[in-house]
């Protein structure tokens, strides 16, 4: 089992930033990709960002040019800098982990942009 601690979420103004961060422990033997999903008020859980354990990104069309996802493979640590957050970004952001096939999450972190 790998587990996944979150930190980092919180009340921010628009225009602000917050930065998340996930740790994961237990089990890791070769985490293939770390990632960050969100859900928001009334929707589906959709993709925010990923990095790949070789440094490969990709993100979400609607975080481009405003999050940066960033990892520390030393730490098993993956980051996610949210700058120019806006009101539409309020949702629990959740931290994944691919490993072999298995995919993990953490227990969500609650972000929340007033305007």
């Amino acid at each position: 089992q790998v587990q996944l601690v979150e930190s980092g979420g919180g009340l921010v103004q628009a225009g602000g930033s917050l930065r998340l961060s996930c740790a994961a422990s237990g089990s890791i033997f070769s985490i293939n990709t770390m990632g960050w999903y969100r859900r928001a008020p009334g929707k589906q859980r959709e993709l925010v960002a990923t990095i790949t354990s070789g440094g490969r990104t990709n993100y979400a069309n609607s975080v481009k040019g405003r999050f940066t996802i960033s990892g520390d493979n030393a730490k098993n640590t993956v980051y996610l800098q949210m700058n120019s957050l806006a009101h539409e970004d309020t949702a629990v952001y959740y931290c994944n982990v691919l490993q072999r096939g298995y995919v993990y999450w953490g227990q969500g972190t609650q972000v929340t942009v007033s305007s």
